[in-house]
């Protein structure tokens, strides 16, 4: 079955839909996606390495989920989705922080252009079963161990996780306390 991603014009409604497999390349089209920030009780974060054998930003340690919902698909139900998938973890409430964020990123020639909204979850951290085909290594870090590094250019990221640590550490320090936010402002094309 072939796994489509959903197309997005510039104000986020829906535009039509592309192959998965064919939508990364040097002239992506803008195409909704999700990012997870996965936290284990005592609020370690889950930070993954793709795998070396992705054809797109293959090897890059990022965030701890990223995808695309299907058409149709909640994102929300996309984040459960991934996660069980790349992780072998169960999502209870993927809760939203970023629906707004968007970036553009380029490695090797292949392109990402995503509205990507950004959220978080608390999952049991001896669920971890991971898919060898899209995560490489993965490992558990404080938050503001994590944040820090990345924010001085000391842990080397993914440019879409970079930009996303930016703008979470403009909600607080403490991740728990990050407020949740209004689904209204997500791309049309999420609703």
């Amino acid at each position: 079955m072939t796994e489509l991603v959903v197309l997005l014009d510039a104000d986020g409604q829906a535009a039509g839909t592309a192959p998965k497999a064919d939508v990364h390349h040097s002239a992506t089209p803008l195409h909704l996606a999700f990012s997870a920030y996965l936290f284990d009780p005592d609020g370690a974060l889950l930070v993954t390495q793709r795998s070396v054998t992705k054809a797109t930003f293959p090897g890059v340690w990022t965030n701890s989920v990223c995808g695309h919902p299907a058409p149709g698909e909640a994102l929300d139900e996309a984040v459960r989705r991934r996660a069980r998938q790349e992780l072998g973890v169960v999502v209870a409430r993927p809760r939203l922080v970023l629906p707004e964020f968007r970036y553009v990123a380029e490695m090797a020639g292949t392109v990402e252009n995503e509205w990507c909204p950004v959220f978080t979850a608390v999952v049991d951290r001896s669920d971890l079963d991971l898919d060898p085909d899209e995560v490489g290594a993965a490992e558990w870090v404080p938050w503001t161990s994590f944040a820090a590094e990345v924010m001085g250019g000391r842990r080397p990221v993914s440019k879409w996780s970079r930009e996303q640590v930016e703008e979470l550490g403009l909600l607080g320090p403490d991740p728990e306390s990050w407020p949740t936010a209004d689904p209204g402002r997500l791309p049309p094309a999420a609703h």
